[in-house]
């Protein structure tokens, strides 16, 4: 494109004569004045909530508030700009800020680190079902139109010192413009931001770059070489006359509280768990709104109020107290990775070429995870840990996280794009993907019921919730401060055996009637501990669900 547009010669003498002419100040400008205009939508909608529009005081609210926002970005963006850099550096924005409106309005997305964070690790298959039509409209006029103007506009040379000194006065300029609208804005402005923070992760393209700048400094301030050890006094006392351990830990992907038949659900979403004999936990909190951190979050000593990601990302996980403890762990994948998680212990994924009925188009349906479970068990390893990472419901595209035969709640959402279905298609796709989970978790519970040289058990838990439309709000990701429970409530199940009540001296009786009370995922990090005997520093009795029922 650059190419195309520097070729002057080979475009007409009368078409270039209209080919405006435009300093990088001005273009930068008119850029930045764009973003407050147009890419901003979710941020004008936030903070003119109550706002009259008839009314000469909402106008000159808005005009301070636009002031501000282009002023802000503008003084940052002219410290880049030059006569070459320019228009690259302004085409990179225009992407960014295209993409980020469309999320940030489509699905009510928020770009904080934690979202950037997400961004960075999604796969392409991942990436691939956000690609709609609907998006690549979006770019193609919010995107490719302008990068199309921008090219076509002239810049012309200028010596470097008269440039210096026209940056100088337009940077001097741009700050008393902004300190002046800052002063007549702080009024309504300031307690604005004391009362809706998350505001400033609709600041489009500026809550992207900053949050982008934060993720990338702390993975430069915190990445050691190796994880710091955690538990590494970690023993385990198996008796000759006790059958070996085996639990199997089900990950869940995206599955909500709210639409889990256990739960007193309107809707029969799990009929098949409903006559196993499991413990199902009705008061569930995440420990965040995403993968990227409840996942690791699940798996350390820490819980979401004493949250701390440094020390998440530097140390071991309860994968690796389980292994110095010398219990045989494996981590099977269906997802998008564990996270840093499984770094220490044995891993796979699951192989499509493996399961052809099971897999299409790279993707398996979480029977596969199940298959390759039962391939895996072997009778005499030892005490031993499986974790499945499902798929699950993880959205957009609900209706392809299930079988044909599981269509049973229609008329459903056959789209990435749910801005094309109605609320309620979106929640019989999403009920459907239950549905079929629960045929998933009751096939392992019934294949671990039938091991006769294990005392066996499974543990099933939600790494975070889904927003379905609810005040306008869809998938997950939300800041947790202001995330609704629609995403942070989460189910969760455990099922054991016979004999593993019997090893461990658990009453099945006392762990349901303790079953209402509020749980967290900071739970399960010293469940599985107390579940495997596992005597170590780390372990702390009190966030054992199971220990008063011993």
């Amino acid at each position: 494109m650059m190419f195309f547009f520097s070729q002057c010669r080979q475009v007409p003498g009368f078409v270039r004569q209209y080919r405006p002419r435009l300093l990088p100040e001005h273009l930068t400008l008119i850029v930045t004045l764009a973003f407050t205009l147009f890419y901003n939508q979710p941020f004008w909608h936030g903070a003119l909530v109550g706002q009259r529009l008839d009314s000469p005081d909402t106008w000159a609210l808005i005009a301070g508030y636009a002031t501000v926002l282009t002023s802000v970005q503008y003084v940052v963006f002219l410290f880049f700009v030059s006569q070459w850099t320019v228009k690259p550096l302004l085409a990179l924005l225009i992407v960014l800020a295209a993409a980020v409106s469309y999320f940030t309005g489509h699905y009510g997305t928020y770009f904080d680190t934690t979202m950037i964070t997400n961004v960075l690790q999604t796969d392409t298959q991942e990436a691939r079902e956000l690609f709609t039509n609907s998006f690549l409209l979006h770019m193609a006029i919010f995107a490719l139109l302008p990068i199309l103007l921008l090219f076509w506009v002239r810049v012309p040379a200028s010596s470097c010192r008269r440039a210096i000194l026209r940056r100088a006065g337009h940077l001097s300029f741009s700050v008393l413009l902004l300190f002046a609208s800052l002063f007549l804005t702080y009024q309504s402005l300031s307690p604005l931001m004391r009362t809706q923070p998350e505001l400033r992760y609709l600041v489009t393209p500026g809550n992207a770059i900053v949050s982008l700048e934060r993720v990338f400094t702390f993975r430069e301030k915190i990445s050691p070489q190796e994880r710091l050890p955690l538990g590494e006094d970690a023993s385990t006392l198996t008796r000759e006359d006790q059958k070996p351990a085996l639990l199997v830990l089900v990950v869940g992907e995206t599955v909500r509280a709210a639409n889990w038949g256990l739960n007193g659900y309107s809707r029969p979403t799990t009929p098949e768990l409903a006559k196993r004999n499991v413990i199902n936990y009705s008061d569930v909190s995440s420990c965040g709104t995403s993968t990227a951190v409840s996942v690791p979050c699940m798996f350390s000593p820490l819980g979401r109020d004493d949250y701390d990601e440094a020390y998440i990302q530097q140390h071991e996980s309860l994968l690796d107290v389980l292994t110095h403890a010398g219990i045989n762990v494996l981590w099977l994948d269906n997802q998008s990775g564990c996270k840093g998680v499984c770094d220490g212990v044995a891993s796979d994924s699951i192989s499509p070429d493996d399961y052809p009925a099971l897999c299409e188009d790279g993707r398996c349906f979480d029977q596969a995870l199940a298959e390759e479970l039962k391939k895996r068990v072997k009778p005499g390893r030892g005490d031993t840990v499986v974790v499945l990472h499902e798929l699950g419901n993880h959205g957009p595209s609900y209706y392809q996280r299930y079988p044909a035969q599981f269509r049973r709640f229609t008329p459903t959402c056959e789209s990435a794009d749910l801005g094309q279905c109605a609320q309620q298609e979106i929640i019989n796709s999403y009920d459907n993907a239950i549905l079929y989970n629960d045929r998933v978790l009751s096939n392992i519970t019934d294949f671990l019921g039938r091991q006769k040289d294990f005392a066996a058990s499974m543990i099933y838990l939600s790494d975070h919730g889904e927003s379905l439309g609810e005040k306008g709000l869809y998938l997950h990701g939300l800041p947790y401060a202001i995330a609704p429970d629609e995403q942070t409530q989460v189910p969760m199940i455990w099922w054991l055996s016979d004999a593993m009540r019997q090893r461990t001296g658990l009453d099945a009786t006392c762990l349901r009637q303790q079953a209402d009370q509020p749980r967290s995922q900071a739970n399960l990090f010293h469940t599985v501990l107390g579940l495997m005997d596992v005597t170590t520093t780390v372990y702390q009795p009190a966030q054992d669900i199971g220990r008063a029922c011993r």
